[in-house]
């Protein structure tokens, strides 16, 4: 009965592990499909997007309860109670940046539809193709237990916060030119701020894989720090500034 019961354990760990990973691949499509629309204006994606949502949405319930179920009845220690709490955290991060890319997708219906012309920010793809980067890296990680990936994904963020300042600068030269732009130009904004808090969600669930694979909480610690935890090290204690 006790080996029935572990075999199950584990079966159901995995499936939780399998439909984390499969509401990651929606969202990454969603952030994809979200820019696309607003790159080709093909309305058709913004429906796409809206649809995957409710789906990523049911998928945080059911892992969420899946989550919950697990713990109450098997009680896990050690490296299983760290996978869960793990995936726990990761799922609203993951949902957070479903709800960006809906944002996103909106954003792109609603400058198409007012009929204006715009000019797209060129950093704006740079960053949407670094964020879905990001989660997809942030998955891999996830998905093969890789501490020093996801470190990697961390410091990634920081690129991500210079594409967004430098798009943000982008956007007001844009409307200090053209007066006229800047109603559209607001909307740019919101989907660069979109964006930006995507890359951070990804930082977010790559911190959250560290502490899985090693236990340590790098959350607070510093660049340096977090890539010397991730590969079983010491951290100095200063932390990088």
């Amino acid at each position: 009965m006790s080996e029935h019961t572990n075999k199950q354990f584990h079966t159901d760990l995995e499936t939780t592990r399998s439909l984390f990973l499969e509401m990651g691949g929606l969202v990454e499509a969603m952030v994809q499909d979200g820019m696309e629309a607003l790159s080709t204006g093909d309305l058709t994606l913004v429906d796409k997007v809206r649809e995957r949502e409710k789906e990523v949405n049911r998928l945080e319930v059911e892992i969420d309860e899946r989550i919950s179920l697990l713990i109450a009845r098997n009680q896990p220690t050690a490296v299983d109670l760290r996978l869960l709490l793990s995936v726990s955290k990761m799922l609203t991060d993951m949902e957070r940046c479903g709800d960006e890319a809906e944002k996103i997708a909106k954003m792109a219906r609603r400058l198409h539809e007012s009929g204006g012309r715009y000019e797209p920010v060129v950093e704006l793809r740079h960053m949407a193709n670094f964020v879905t980067a990001m989660i997809r890296d942030s998955l891999d990680a996830f998905a093969r237990l890789d501490p020093v990936h996801a470190a990697q994904v961390v410091r990634n963020d920081k690129e991500v916060d210079k594409e967004w300042k430098g798009s943000l600068r982008h956007i007001i030269t844009y409307m200090i030119e053209d007066p006229r732009t800047i109603s559209r130009s607001i909307d740019l904004i919101f989907i660069a701020r979109a964006l930006e808090r995507i890359g951070d969600h990804a930082k977010n669930m790559s911190e959250r894989v560290i502490y899985m694979v090693r236990g340590d909480d790098v959350r607070h610690t510093g660049i340096k720090n977090t890539e010397r935890l991730a590969r079983g090290e010491a951290a100095e204690e200063e932390n990088e500034i």
